[in-house]
C-alpha cells in the first residue's frame, strides 16, 4: 500500500496539463487547454483541461478526472497502478517490495504479460550487450546498421540466442508461468515441447504510448529464402497491431512540437530518423496502416507525411494509406525516396540539416502527388486519363469537410485544367453513391440522415433508472453541493440578527461550508439523492472536525460517482475569453461576486420545495385519516404560513 503522504505527493506533482499533453494535442483556449479526446472518436475538440483546477473533462462522452484518473482510464490501470507510473515518470520514490513468482501468479493475467514482456525485453537487451554471441551476431549487425549505442539504448534493441528453448528455459526457472509465455507468443507451446519464437533473432521491442513494452519484432541474419525475414509478436491481451504504432511512445512530444507526423513502414527507417534528429516519425510495424493507427496520430497532429521508397506495393500502400487519412478530416502530404533508397539509407547518408531540408521540399499534397504520378501512366490516352479523374475525384469526396473539398476540387481543376463544375458533378455523384450504400448496408430507406454515433447519447442502464426516479428536489439539493464544491472554503459576511435595524447591526465572516452545514442541520433538511447526501457527509464531518475539504480530495476520490459529479460541478463547458471580454468592454457578473445572495436563495428554495412536498403528504394523510382532521389541518396551515413567507423571501407569488 502506498502511504498517503506519497499519493499526495504524486497527485501533487503530476501536472494535469503535462499528463493529458503527453497523449493529446492540446491548445489554449481562455484559461482552459482544448484537444481531441482520447477516450472516443471526434472530428470536434470538445476534451477540455484545466491547468487551474487540476482535472480534464470530455463535453462530448463525459468522461472526466484528474491526472490519476487519466492513466487508470487511458491505460486501464488500477488505481495503486496508475499511482505507480506516475510516481515513475515524477520520479518520486516508491517503497515496495520485489514481485514474487508467486505474487507474478496471482497478478491478473493482463498486468502478468505485462510483466513478462518486460522482462523478455530485458533479457534480450541482455543477451545483447553481455554475452559473447549477442555481441559477436546481434551487436556488430546494428553497428553494420550504424547506430549507435545510445540509440539501440533508447529503443532497447536485443538479441534472442540461437538455441531452441533460451528464453523459456530461462522465464521457467525464474518463475514465470508457461501458459503466459504462450499467451504473450514469446514462447510456442506444441504437447510437451516448448521453444523460443524469435530464435536467433535481433529484437525490436514494441512499446505503447506510455513506454510499456506489449510486443517484439524480429529480424532474421539468415539468407534463407524460407525463413521470414520479420516475425512479429501474435496479437494477445495487451498487444492489437492494428491500434499500435512503433515508436510513438517517443515521437509523440515532437509531433505536437513539430505539428506534423511523418509515417514510415519498418522498425530501422523510425531508429534511422531518431538517429539523426528527426523523432516526429512512426512507423505501422510491417502491418497495413489502419483507422485505429491513424486515430492515434490525430491525437497530436492534423497533419501526416507519408515517406515511402517508391517501389509499386509501396505506391499502392500510400494510395491506400491517403484515401484512410482523407476519411478522418486530417491533411495528408506524400513523400517519394529517390530510386534505391528508402528513408532508413537515405538518412544514413546525408546530415541532419539535409535531411530536414528533403523532407520539406519534396513533400507533396495527395492531389499533386497522386496527379503526377498517374499521369505518367495514362500518357496521351483519354479513357485512362477519364479514370484518372475519378480516382481523384473519390479520394477528395472522402473529405468531410465541405470547405476542404472546395479547396483540393479548385487545385485538382487547375492541374488537370478540366472544368471545375465537372468536376463538381462527379463528386456529388461519387459522395450520393457512397450514402446510398451506407443506407443500404443499415437497411434504412429514409432519406432523413441517421444522427451520427458521436453525438448519439450514452446512457448507462443505471443512469436510465436513477433518471426515472425523478426527486423533486434534485436541481436545489445539486445547487447546495455544487455551491460546497465550489467555494465551501471561502467566506462570506453574515448577519448575527437580521432582526435589528440596520444601524445595530453586527456582522460575521464564516466558511460558506460551515454556514451551509449550519443552516441544513438546524432546519433537520435531508438529501433525497444518495450522492448528494455523501458528498454532504464528506464537509459535515470536515466542519465538526474544524477542517477543510480539500478540491484534489474531491477530484480522486475512490468513489467514482463522487470524483465525476465533483469535476461536473468545476468544470464550465463555455467561457468567455479575457481578451474578447476586455476588447469589448463588457461587464461580466462572476459567481464569487454574489455568493452570499446565492447560498441564501439556494438553501431558500430547497426550503420551500421541502414545505410543498410536506403540504402535500399531510393533504393525503388528511384523506385517509380523517379522524385527525383537526391536528393535520392546523400542521397544513403552519406549512402554508412557512410557504409564504419562504416565497416572499424569494420574491415569489404564492396563489394557493
Amino acid at each position: 500500500m502506498i502511504p498517503k503522504e506519497t499519493v499526495d505527493q504524486i497527485i501533487e506533482t503530476a501536472r494535469v496539463e503535462e499528463v493529458v499533453g503527453d497523449y493529446v494535442n492540446l491548445k489554449k483556449r481562455g484559461a482552459n487547454l482544448l484537444g481531441l479526446c482520447p477516450f472516443h472518436n471526434e472530428k470536434t475538440p470538445s476534451f477540455t483541461v484545466s491547468p487551474a483546477k487540476g482535472i480534464y473533462k470530455c463535453f462530448g462522452c463525459g468522461k472526466a478526472g484528474g491526472s490519476v484518473n487519466f492513466i487508470m482510464d487511458h491505460e486501464h490501470f488500477t488505481y495503486p497502478e496508475a499511482l505507480k507510473f506516475l510516481a515513475n515518470k515524477y520520479n518520486i520514490e516508491l517503497e515496495e517490495e520485489e514481485l514474487t513468482a508467486d505474487q507474478i501468479q496471482q497478478a491478473n493475467e493482463k498486468e502478468s504479460l505485462f510483466i513478462i514482456s518486460q522482462f523478455a525485453s530485458e533479457f534480450f537487451q541482455d543477451q545483447l550487450i553481455n554475452t559473447d554471441q549477442g555481441k559477436a551476431i546481434g551487436l556488430s549487425y546494428f553497428k553494420e546498421r550504424g547506430f549507435r549505442e545510445d540509440i539501440i539504448e533508447k529503443f532497447k534493441l536485443g538479441y534472442s540466442p540461437d538455441e531452441w528453448d533460451a528464453f523459456t528455459k530461462t522465464a521457467l526457472a525464474k518463475g514465470y508461468r508457461l501458459d503466459y509465455l504462450e499467451k504473450t507468443g514469446l514462447s510456442i507451446v506444441k504437447g510437451e515441447k516448448h521453444f523460443d519464437r524469435f530464435k536467433g533473432r535481433v529484437i525490436f521491442p514494441i512499446q505503447n504510448i506510455s513506454g510499456r513494452v506489449i510486443g517484439f519484432g524480429g529480424r532474421t541474419l539468415l539468407a534463407d529464402k524460407k525463413t521470414a525475414k520479420y516475425l512479429n509478436s501474435p496479437e494477445s491481451e495487451i498487444y492489437h497491431k492494428s491500434n499500435v504504432l512503433y515508436g510513438l511512445n517517443h515521437a509523440k512530444k515532437r509531433i505536437i512540437e513539430q505539428d506534423v507526423c511523418f509515417l514510415v513502414e519498418g522498425y530501422t527507417d523510425v531508429i534511422s530518423f531518431h538517429q539523426s534528429g528527426v523523432e516526429n516519425v512512426v512507423s505501422s510495424s510491417g502491418t497495413s496502416l489502419t483507422v485505429e493507427q491513424i486515430r492515434l496520430i490525430k491525437r497530436y497532429s492534423q497533419n501526416i507525411t507519408i515517406l515511402f521508397d517508391g517501389d509499386a506495393a509501396g505506391i499502392k500502400a500510400a494510395f491506400r494509406g491517403i484515401d484512410m487519412i482523407l476519411e478522418e478530416g486530417m491533411n495528408v502530404k506524400v513523400l517519394a525516396f529517390p530510386d534505391g533508397e528508402d528513408p532508413d539509407s537515405y538518412a544514413k547518408k546525408h546530415s541532419t540539416s539535409e535531411l530536414i531540408e528533403f523532407l520539406s521540399s519534396n513533400a507533396f499534397d495527395f492531389i499533386r502527388f497522386k496527379t503526377n504520378l498517374l499521369l505518367e501512366e495514362t500518357g496521351d490516352d483519354p479513357i485512362k486519363r477519364a479514370g484518372l479523374i475519378k480516382e481523384i475525384v473519390g479520394s477528395i469526396a472522402l473529405i468531410p469537410d465541405p470547405i476542404a473539398r472546395s479547396v483540393y476540387l479548385q487545385e485538382c481543376s487547375n492541374l488537370l485544367k478540366i472544368d471545375e463544375q465537372a468536376l463538381l458533378s462527379e463528386l456529388n455523384k461519387v459522395r450520393r453513391d457512397k450514402l446510398s450504400k451506407k443506407a443500404q448496408k443499415s437497411n434504412f430507406h429514409s432519406e432523413i440522415p441517421l444522427p451520427s454515433e458521436e453525438f448519439a447519447p450514452i446512457e448507462e442502464e443505471e443512469n436510465k433508472i436513477n433518471k426515472q426516479k425523478f426527486s423533486p428536489t434534485e436541481f436545489q439539493e445539486k445547487d447546495i453541493i455544487r455551491t460546497l464544491i465550489k467555494f465551501g472554503n471561502h467566506t462570506i459576511t453574515i448577519t448575527v440578527d437580521d432582526t435589528l435595524p440596520k444601524e445595530q447591526q453586527e456582522f460575521l465572516e464564516v466558511q460558506i461550508a460551515e454556514y451551509i452545514v449550519h443552516e441544513v442541520e438546524k432546519d433537520g433538511l435531508d438529501f433525497t439523492l444518495a450522492l448528494m447526501q455523501k458528498i454532504y457527509d464528506i464537509f459535515k464531518v470536515a466542519v465538526e472536525k474544524e477542517q477543510v475539504v480539500e478540491e484534489r480530495g474531491l477530484i480522486s476520490h475512490t468513489d467514482k460517482q463522487i470524483s465525476e459529479f465533483v469535476i461536473e460541478s468545476l468544470m464550465e463547458k463555455y467561457s468567455l475569453s479575457v481578451n474578447w471580454v476586455e476588447k469589448h468592454n463588457i461587464l461580466t457578473i462572476h459567481e464569487e461576486d454574489i455568493l452570499d445572495k446565492s447560498i441564501h436563495k439556494g438553501i431558500c428554495s430547497w426550503r420551500l420545495n421541502k414545505v410543498q412536498l410536506m403540504i402535500e403528504e399531510r393533504q393525503i394523510k388528511l384523506k385517509e385519516n380523517p379522524e385527525e382532521y383537526e391536528t393535520i389541518l392546523l400542521e397544513i396551515n403552519r406549512l402554508l404560513e412557512a410557504k409564504k413567507a419562504l416565497a416572499l423571501e424569494l420574491g415569489r407569488i404564492v396563489l394557493n
